[in-house]
């Protein structure tokens, strides 16, 4: 039996449009797209000009930091002019489908040595594939991690299930375990966290596994790490998402990139269904007859922590969901449904309005409005009740605000990540973009440490 922990602190936002049945293969796109900001403090170095012809597995660009790391195409086409933002930073790369080939290399045995491992994960696109505790970046070819952490229950609202996520894929699964067991010192095996119940990798002895049951973030990475192993000044853990672990250890072993994704189109806006895909595919095609798009944000990943990409955008890197849920343009008549409405339809972690009275299967259709602006951050205890770290987060934000670094290292600053605090954004009664903060604060310790 897996050692197992119950999260007491935290939040389930119960929203309408969850995902169900079976998974079904999206049609080919007519694009592939790859957003650079999708990997924090990455600056590009292209290296394919404008109508280059590439194969499957062809270098699009590197790291310019760290040339080693190479960011390649998940389909054959013709490369186009990189998408440009301020001061000419790149905000995506595409390349528009045609022609066949894919660029192989020789597959590795399950026994490969680390120094074999790495090469390979760093030359043909799957390195960046990996994030790094602390900083929340992607680590460096030299990295080296005390344990790595895969975290097969995503608690987030309308997250897909592990079995949903996973499908058939569980060999590749099992043998991407076993290439990232290689590249750990000591024997030591990856710690995997499921959740409780969930009998999918009951066969599975390639990684320690530890059950997790409570409330959201129970499924977050950063809360494993933290119940599991929690992380000391100097030291280094990488994490890396379900589905990369199976397309590592597909791709590894068959000499080919591997870019799978099983996605979760959710929310109320849209149709929701499970959809077989790749990484890179564009928003527009996904949301195809299945989103209603008026008025509607259009989120790659989930509500707290997803990115809105629109129809020009692309499924994030590393994101299994898509969820489409209504815009908040129109203000609220504070007798009906503003905040001295009956609010029925309104989803509280407080007692602000009846949630607490309704049914614990309810769900809301809740929209974007912030339903206020920002103000004075005052100490309410709110962000106590879903944090579950055994960390101070008001004070470790003001602290980030302020600028002490070294109350930051004392506060814990190291073990977390902007994700951690999402729900402390949720609730802010202060209205305080917090994942935005603490984003600022670890690149802070990056620019004095790093």
């Amino acid at each position: 039996m897996p050692a197992s922990v119950k999260i007491r602190k935290g939040l389930d936002i119960r929203l309408k449009g969850g995902a169900h049945g079976d998974t079904h293969a999206l049609s080919a796109a007519d694009r592939f797209s790859i957003h650079p900001t999708d990997f924090h403090g990455l600056i590009p170095r292209m290296a394919v000009k404008a109508g280059t012809e590439v194969k499957a597995g062809d270098v699009l660009f590197t790291d310019k930091k760290n040339p080693e790391i190479q960011f390649v195409s998940a389909i054959s086409g013709t490369a186009q002019e990189p998408v440009r933002g301020e001061k000419r930073r790149i905000l995506r790369v595409d390349v528009v489908a045609g022609g066949t080939g894919e660029v192989t290399f020789p597959g590795l045995q399950t026994t490969a040595s680390a120094g074999d491992v790495r090469s390979a994960m760093l030359a043909h696109g799957f390195w960046p594939m990996l994030r790094q505790r602390p900083f929340d970046v992607m680590p460096g070819p030299e990295s080296q991690p005390r344990d790595i952490f895969v975290s097969a229950y995503d608690s987030a609202p309308l997250a897909p299930s592990a079995a949903q996520a996973l499908g058939d894929r569980m060999e590749s699964f099992r043998q991407g375990l076993t290439f990232l067991n290689a590249l750990l010192d000591g024997g030591k095996k990856v710690q995997l966290g499921i959740e409780a119940g969930d009998d999918t990798f009951s066969g599975v002895t390639e990684a320690d596994i530890t059950s997790f049951s409570g409330p959201h973030p129970a499924g977050n990475v950063g809360v494993q790490i933290h119940e599991v192993a929690p992380m000391n000044k100097g030291e280094v853990v990488w994490t890396i998402g379900l589905q990369d672990v199976a397309n590592l250890g597909e791709g590894l072993t068959a000499g080919r990139f591997v870019g799978q994704r099983t996605v979760a189109l959710t929310g109320s806006r849209s149709q929701p269904a499970l959809l077989s895909t790749t990484i890179g595919t564009p928003m527009a095609h996904i949301a195809k007859d299945r989103v209603s798009m008026e008025d509607t944000r259009v989120i790659s990943g989930n509500v707290l922590t997803g990115t809105e990409r629109g129809e020009d955008g692309a499924l994030g890197f590393f994101d299994h969901q898509v969820t489409c849920i209504p815009e908040g343009h129109e203000p609220l008549f504070f007798l009906t449904k503003g905040w001295l409405g009956p609010g029925f339809d309104k989803f509280s972690a407080s007692r602000a309005f009846p949630t607490w009275l309704m049914p614990r299967g309810k769900e809301y259709d809740l929209n974007t409005n912030n339903n206020g602006e920002e103000r004075a951050f005052v100490v309410s205890g709110q962000y106590d009740a879903v944090f579950p770290f055994d960390i101070y987060p008001v004070q470790l934000i003001k602290s980030i605000m302020v600028g002490d670094i070294d109350r930051m290292e004392k506060l814990g600053i190291y073990e977390v990540a902007p994700e951690d605090f999402a729900l402390c954004e949720y609730v802010c009664t202060s209205k305080l973009a917090v994942q935005g903060i603490v984003r600022k604060g670890l690149d802070q310790m990056i620019e004095e440490f790093a």
